[in-house]
């Protein structure tokens, strides 16, 4: 079938001007009042660019792309400006030019490919929806596609991998099969919403180079949403940065990174996280982990392979690796989630039960967690002060104006305020939501915390915050940490001690020190290798350099 007749191949493809976009928030007690999330932003993009957005956590980044669809999450409305894509207003087409749109013109790549998956069916079907649901070609047609971008991302099996669930792939693999379901389509533009966030750096480099890769042998338009300036500068031709919904520059890449006009985003542009100094260990391990062994489905999968490591009060251990590696799994037999196959867990001098309903209040209260997903850790249905509020009215019984007071101080630490304590976990952004989970942890006043990808989420100088706040934290009370990322940055500016896993075991553990100085084993170069540098052409060279190595072995 025929492209829209409307459509003019020789105009700006996506024109948004004075964008002005509302919401209406309910605070408790209180009468509703409109909020403004995104006030006059306005960019141009030409087919074959790519554009990035970049900004701190509720900046707009996500709500100014959804806009290029005309679309606003959770009551979010356009209430001025207009997005011309193609020569028209689609905020003013009504519903039966958005149907056209979306999917055909606009498609939209999410942060998490895993929650965008419809688990029940195969990926073949998804990937080819769009396309088959617009009439674009047929289902043959379709699917004759599908394998030549899956061969084009480089996923592998490319003539069978559709045929494969969701479940059954990595989430690299996921979230390449998400760009070809974009791609699928032949759209004129792609929202790309932080696609290599979640992803490990080695799995990033390959998910990115095949992003870009895509974008120029299809001459697709590209907005670029991330809060990554390093990953942004290898793909985007122009950068616009975002604050508060507003726009603080916007400009060529070459000039944002080389040469940044305003202090917002020299901010951004300097931001290198310092090593903090290294502390030896001392006295006996508060959490000394032996021999742990551990799997899924009935003991048929390992998981964790004979994994031994110790944290001392005070001291940060680190531990890296790849998706699969076993990383948050060593976190759920810690924390009693799942019990091992084999080994034990020593916690500050006693044997911790491998089972988390069979141990004592201490144990729960002295060992903490923070999760990934922020989103799925609190109850959307209350407010942040009884998340806060609920660890001290279970572990120290504290109630009324003494919790109150309590929770305002841990608002406060985490650089919130007050104010946010009758607020709804929808009412805040991704990185606020992180941080009311970070203060519910330090509210139970624990020995060690177990923090697992807890910046991921964060823009550079909000993580940067976080990072210093946990080591002021750890200075005051004498935590410890289990620092659980795939950010090697993070790793060099927080850790005393690094455990570099690799499925399932151990393969490199030591002071940070020596763990990062050479010579390297070949995985732990392969990490350190593949950390995206501000750098313009970092990339090409990163992928130059491995595919030499690998012609090498």
């Amino acid at each position: 079938m025929a492209r829209l007749a409307a459509k003019d191949k020789s105009a700006r493809l996506l024109d948004i001007r004075g964008l002005r976009i509302e919401a209406t928030s309910y605070p408790p007690g209180e009468p509703p009042r409109d909020i403004v999330i995104v006030d006059g932003v306005s960019l141009a993009l030409e087919r074959g660019k790519v554009l990035g957005l970049i900004g701190e956590s509720g900046a707009g980044k996500s709500t100014v792309g959804l806009s290029s669809m005309s679309y606003g999450r959770g009551g979010v409305r356009i209430t001025g400006g207009e997005v011309v894509l193609n020569g028209r207003d689609i905020t003013k087409g009504g519903a039966r030019l958005l149907r056209q749109v979306r999917g055909r013109e606009v498609c939209y790549v999410a942060q998490s490919a895993a929650a965008a998956f419809n688990p029940a069916r195969k990926l073949m079907d998804q990937v080819t929806e769009a396309a088959r649901q617009h009439r674009i070609c047929s289902r043959a047609e379709a699917e004759k596609r599908a394998v030549g971008l899956f061969r084009k991302l480089g996923l592998p099996n490319p003539d069978t991998f559709g045929d494969r669930f969701p479940h059954q792939v990595s989430g690299g693999q996921l979230q390449r099969a998400m760009t070809a379901m974009a791609l699928c389509s032949e759209p004129d533009l792609i929202v790309f919403d932080e696609p290599t966030t979640a992803l490990d750096v080695t799995t990033q480099i390959d998910v990115l180079a095949s992003i870009k890769d895509a974008i120029r042998d299809t001459n697709v338009a590209a907005l670029y949403i991330t809060h990554d300036l390093a990953v942004v500068a290898q793909v985007a031709d122009d950068i616009m940065v975002l604050r508060h919904g507003k726009t603080v520059e916007y400009g060529e890449t070459r000039q944002i990174i080389k040469e940044p006009r305003e202090d917002y985003t020299r901010q951004l542009v300097s931001v290198h996280h310092i090593p903090h100094r290294q502390k030896p260990a001392s006295g006996a391990p508060i959490l000394a982990a032996r021999g742990i062994t551990a799997a899924y489905g009935g003991g048929q999968v390992k998981v964790l392979k004979n994994v031994s490591l110790d944290i001392h009060l005070g001291q940060t251990v680190a531990v890296v690796g790849e998706s699969g590696s076993g990383k948050s799994t060593l976190a759920r037999v810690i924390t009693g989630l799942l019990p091992p196959m084999e080994g034990s867990i020593e916690f500050d001098g006693r044997q911790l039960s491998p089972r988390l309903a069979s141990r004592k209040r201490d144990d729960l209260r002295e060992l903490q967690m923070i999760y990934q997903m922020a989103d799925t850790a609190m109850n959307p249905r209350q407010t942040v002060g009884t998340i806060i509020g609920r660890p001290l009215e279970f572990y120290f019984n504290m109630r009324g104006s003494e919790r109150d007071r309590r929770v305002a101080e841990l608002l406060d630490k985490i650089e919130m305020g007050k104010g946010f304590a009758d607020r709804y976990p929808a009412e805040l952004s991704g990185g606020q939501k992180q941080r009311v989970c970070i203060a519910r942890a330090l509210a139970a006043k624990p020995k060690l915390i177990i923090c697992d990808e807890v910046t991921s989420a964060l823009d550079p100088l909000v993580a940067d915050g976080i990072l210093k706040l946990l080591l002021a934290l750890q200075q005051e009370e004498n935590v410890a940490y289990l620092f659980i990322t795939h950010d090697l940055a993070t790793v060099k500016s927080i850790s005393d001690s690094i455990a570099v896993m690799y499925r399932g075991e151990v393969v490199r553990y030591g002071p940070r020190d020596e763990v990062l100085k050479p010579p390297f084993d070949a995985y732990t170069e392969l990490l350190l290798s593949s950390v995206p540098e501000m750098e313009l052409g970092w990339l090409e060279n990163a992928m130059k350099t491995r595919k030499m190595a690998s012609a090498g072995n």
